[in-house]
């Protein structure tokens, strides 16, 4: 008579096969959570690590179920409003190479855009990425320690890295690890401030915001204070009034991304001569002036753009013919410093129109959210989108792939509840 149990040797593969997509998944969730430590190292670091993690993540599922089911939540995730307006941004700017100066460069600027949403495509599609309590601790323990060396650095005058002769020796290399930090933070709090926390855990998310609080007053950017401070209003302001901090934040989102091309010519006339004075720590004057050049570049080719990856050449640019002799010198700074401006200036009305569609989308899901769970993703939105507004290149890819790290973070901690993310 056989036997219908499983001899030793028939079960140790059956063992391996369902430890192995495990050990790929936690390998990811691992290469996630040292994201904030590899960006303190090499401040350009995080596409890398995001694309290490997707690759395990995606091992993961296909190594566990096959190809199909992968490829299968591979289209879902492709079939929202949203994202078919983010895909179409895409494929347009990378047809508006056609009339760029320099279609090689701005090529690979694409290619820095589109690889950090592909890897959060494929965590997503991985249905692996599962982050629970130990992730999120493990996170804001990454988060501190980080924020702490950081800082350690900045008070000894960068010491290490000038003993070991690594990197560029100045202040300014942590203000894209600090900033990454601080998009994360959005990201780890909700599962540390959870209703069922215990109370290390709120103690852990406490040292998290005190962490980012003193990076922020010690760091050379000024960004990470502004973005912390939007954070922080916006979270408090949509815990208590809900429905009317996102219809807020839907009008900001709306009027920035309108009046991007005349953004300068606002600025200069609201702001005196005195108060920039006032703020020139921050560099308003630069800002406006940077801002105006560029404006007058909008308006020069406002419905196609000058072509993706444009921004940081402009001043050889045939545009830039247009742009009068007072302001052209600007357009050499390499980009606005505006996201919604390099928008409209590279790609035109037509990729700041499906940029615009895809961010009203984004929050049109998030109307029916609770309170609790609407608060962290409209705090990282917000916060986002201002840093976005007035500092960095819009499509540099470590800041695309912080924010992809971001939001997959609160999106598979939210799935992992059965709550829409």
């Amino acid at each position: 008579m056989s036997s219908t149990v499983p001899s030793a040797t028939e079960a140790t593969p059956t063992g391996d096969a369902q430890r192995s997509p495990r050990r790929l998944a936690a390998l990811g969730t691992g290469l996630l959570v040292l994201i904030p430590l590899a960006m303190w190292l090499a401040n350009r670091s995080a596409p890398l690590v995001l694309g290490l993690a997707a690759g395990c993540f995606a091992a993961s599922a296909i190594v566990a179920e096959g190809a199909h089911p992968f490829l299968v939540r591979l289209r879902a995730c492709l079939r929202g409003p949203g994202a078919l307006a983010l895909c179409a941004f895409v494929a347009w700017s990378l047809a508006t190479l056609a009339w760029s100066h320099r279609p090689v460069p701005g090529l690979a600027a694409w290619g820095e855009l589109v690889l950090p949403l592909a890897f959060g495509l494929a965590i997503a599609a991985s249905g692996r990425f599962r982050p629970g309590i130990d992730a999120s601790r493990a996170l804001a323990l990454a988060l501190i320690a980080a924020a702490v060396f950081m800082m350690a650095e900045l008070a000894s005058g960068l010491a290490l890295r000038i003993w070991l002769g690594i990197g560029k020796q100045e202040g300014f290399v942590f203000n894209r690890p600090a900033l990454t930090c601080l998009v994360l933070s959005a990201a780890v709090l909700p599962g540390l401030l959870r209703p069922a926390a215990m109370g290390r855990d709120r103690l852990l998310a406490l040292l998290v915001l005190l962490a980012l609080v003193a990076l922020a007053f010690q760091s050379d950017s000024g960004a990470t204070g502004f973005g912390l401070a939007i954070m922080a209003v916006t979270w408090l302001t949509a815990r208590v009034l809900p429905r009317l901090t996102l219809s807020a934040v839907a009008l900001g989102f709306a009027a920035t991304m309108l009046l991007a091309p005349v953004t300068g010519r606002l600025v200069d006339a609201s702001l005196p001569p005195a108060l920039h004075e006032k703020l020139a720590g921050s560099h308003t004057r630069e800002r406006t002036d940077i801002w105006l050049s560029f404006g007058e570049a909008i308006l020069a080719r406002p419905l196609l753009g000058s072509g993706f990856g444009t921004s940081s050449t402009l001043d050889r640019h045939p545009v830039a013919l247009a742009v009068s002799p007072p302001h052209r010198p600007m357009l050499a700074v390499g980009h606005p410093h505006s996201a919604p401006m390099q928008a409209w200036v590279e790609t035109g009305a037509v990729g700041a129109a499906l940029l615009a569609f895809a961010g009203f989308a984004f929050l049109y899901r998030l109307r029916h959210l609770p309170a609790r769970d609407l608060a962290p993703r409209l705090a990282l939105t917000a916060s986002a989108f201002a840093v976005a507004s007035v500092a960095h290149g819009a499509w540099q890819g470590w800041w695309i792939a912080a924010l992809v790290a971001a939001a997959i973070w609160l999106w598979a901690g939210a799935a992992g509840q059965g709550r829409d993310g």
